[in-house]
This record gives structure tokens, sequence and C-alpha cells, in this order.
């Protein structure tokens, strides 16, 4: 009976970009969209990623059937700048399969959690709205600690805490870089922290590493995560291609799980294929054959890297002019520059969110999360002053 479903909120981001698209002013600001763009306001297609794609085009022979684990050249490939060129495989201890998107992979991991045998995930808050929206489709019950302190830094009494009180079969969900949304990273001595306290515990870490190379670089970003593998037994890692390699449409992820003996790992994957068979059977090749290609080539490589470092510097000179206003009206956007990413949350009320879209044309989420890459050279004089205005 299809009539007694019951009608579902809409998407709050979704609602936006509606909003957004209908205000008729010419000097209107996007800041909600999580999507890079330059200082045009453009998101481009990388320039590495079409020439693989002119590659692909002239050079695919067939659209056949991969399977559920996808391209697992793709998967091999990433697997040197996620976890390390020396031992990538972490000695036969880790393997991986191709995911729909960071999202597909989040999906299979907490699938997989659960199936597992774990029943409720610790997450910081604020974080992506998605990650709780998933847990609770799967049942799986969310514990949350905060995830920042007031002043713009990370509340590590809040995460030692959350460890401690953690109950048998609880997982614990971290960001690996570029916290979304407040752009607060854990420092390398943090991390340092973490992993020898998820070591001490009986926590399963799933590890979210859905930006790498956009915090600080591809090496820099993934060392939380490194250090993490290194000292625990398991975990379960969520990667995204769509950020890094500009693929927001394509889709392309790819899940990892890591296991204490290699004799483990064909049984674990096993869990990994039948779930992504029951949910999209097989993932869209198109987006992670492009990226293969990218990393299979060495002067594709070098030129996605180079595109990359681009964005970032662009992201890193935006939060310098922000933090350079300091106290602007009744906030201060110093912290911004410290901070990493796309994303970053300005303490906003809900009537000066408003004014900011109302007065000034200027749209971004209800719990004042930005995207930086939203503001250029032409608009971040306008979008200070607009702070200055609702807020002084």
């Amino acid at each position: 009976m299809l009539i007694d479903l019951q009608q579902q909120p809409a998407d709050a981001l979704l609602a936006l970009i509606k909003l957004h698209n209908t205000d008729p002013r010419a000097d209107k600001i996007d800041l909600g969209v999580g999507v890079y763009k330059t200082g045009q306001g453009d998101t481009p297609v990388f320039g590495a990623i079409k020439a693989a794609e002119r590659k692909l085009v002239e050079e695919q022979d067939s659209k056949a059937y991969l399977g559920p684990e996808g391209d697992m050249g793709f998967v091999a490939a990433l697997m040197p700048y996620i976890f390390g060129k020396e031992t990538p495989d972490m000695g036969g201890r880790i393997e991986g399969m191709q995911t729909p998107g960071g999202t597909g992979s989040l999906r299979l991991a907490l699938a997989m959690a659960k199936r597992a045998g774990y029943e409720r995930i610790i997450v910081g808050k604020p974080s992506w709205p998605n990650h709780a929206q998933i847990c609770a489709d799967l049942g799986l019950g969310v514990v949350e600690f905060n995830h920042a302190a007031s002043d713009g830094t990370t509340d590590m009494d809040a995460l030692r805490v959350a460890v401690a009180d953690a109950r048998p079969r609880d997982a614990i969900l971290l960001h690996g870089c570029c916290h979304n949304p407040t752009g607060i990273d854990y420092s390398n001595a943090e991390w340092d922290e973490i992993a020898g306290l998820l070591a001490d515990s009986a926590l399963l870490p799933i590890l979210d590493l859905a930006y790498q190379g956009l915090g600080a670089g591809m090496e820099e970003d993934a060392y939380g995560l490194r250090r993490v593998l290194a000292a625990v037994p398991e975990a379960l890692i969520c990667y995204s291609c769509d950020k890094n390699f500009g693929l927001y449409r394509d889709r392309v992820g790819a899940l990892y799980a890591m296991v204490a003996d290699p004799a483990d790992l064909p049984k674990v994957m096993s869990n990994g294929h039948s779930l992504a068979r029951a949910n999209w059977s097989q993932p869209p090749d198109h987006g992670g054959a492009a990226v293969r290609l990218v990393l299979e080539d060495e002067r594709l490589t070098a030129q996605w890297l180079d595109e990359l470092d681009q964005m970032r510097n662009r992201m890193r000179q935006v939060r310098a002019k922000l933090a350079a206003a300091g106290k602007t009206g009744g906030v201060d956007l110093t912290p911004i520059g410290n901070q990493n990413g796309l994303f970053s949350i300005i303490p906003f009320t809900p009537e000066q969110v408003q004014a900011m879209r109302a007065k000034h044309g200027i749209y971004f989420a209800a719990s004042g999360r930005i995207n930086v890459a939203g503001l250029t050279l032409g608009n971040i004089d306008q979008f200070i002053a607009a702070v200055a205005d609702v807020t002084g």
C-alpha cells in the first residue's frame, strides 16, 4: 500500500540549492553545495581525468560486467596513496573493492559491521548528516561525542571519554582528514594518542577518508589513518575519489578491510561482495577506470597531483583571507585559517543564517557550515561585509 508511506522531509541541502537557483540577484553566493569551485566559480573536470577518459574511449573493448568487487586494478592503484608505498597491503592484511562513491563505501562498511555483530557506532558531532542516516536505515545505534571544543580545536577529552565508555560490539567512525562539516582535524600528536586509545580498546575503527589531498597534502592527510592501522588488529576504511579527482557525478569510491590474519581476508571480503550484490550488484565502471588509467601513467599522475595542489592552495588562500578578517561583527573568523578541506562552521544564529540569505543572497546550511571553495577574489569581501552586517 504505497499510500501508507509517510511523507519524508526534503533534504535540506537540496532545498538550499533550489532556493539559490531561484534567487534572481546577480551577486548571490552559493556556499552550500559541497563541491570544489575554481576562482571563477566553476567545478571543472580535471585535465588528467579528461586525458584518461579519451584513452578509455579509444582503448576500452568491452562493457561487460566486472563483478561486485569492481575494477580491482583501480582498487590496487589507490592503495599506495592511502596506506603507503612500502607495504600498502600491510603484509597481506588489507584488501578492497570498488564502491559507488564514498557513500557506497560507508553503507557497505556499516552493513558489514552490523553483520559482524556490531550494534552501535560512536560518532563525533557534528558529523556528515548521512553518517547518522545510514546507521538509522541499518538499525545501528549512534552514540555521539563532541568533536570540537568551543575554541575551534578538537575536543580530545570528549573522545577519551567516548572510548573509555564504549561497550562490547561498539565501533567508532572517524574522519581521516578535512572534517565535514567543521574543517577541524586532529593533529599528528592527537592521532598518536587516538591510535593508542583504540589499540587498548575493543572498538572497531571505521575510518572515513573522503578528502585526501585537500587538507595538507596526500601524504600528510593519510597520517592519522596509517597511525591507527599500525596500532589495531582490524579496521574498515572508506574512501572517496569524488573530491580529489573531481568525479562527483561518476560516484567513485572504495572500501578496504584490514584483518589481523591474512587468512581471514577471503571470508571478510566475501561478505562485502554479497552485501554489494544485494545493494547495487556492481559499481559503475567509467570513473574508476579513469582513475586507474591516471594512476598507471606517470605523466597523468603528475598532472593530477599538480591539479590537486592548485585546488588545495586556492582553498588555503581563501582561508587565510577569512582568518585575516579576524573579529568580524559578532563572530571571529580567525580559526578558519587553521582548518582544512572544503568546510568550516561559523557560529551563526538561525536568524543570522536567514538574514544572510534574505538580505545578502548568500546561501549556506542552517548549521552555519560554509563551503569555503564557494568564495572567490570577486566575492569574498562581499561575504565578509555581510557577516559584519548581520552579526554586528
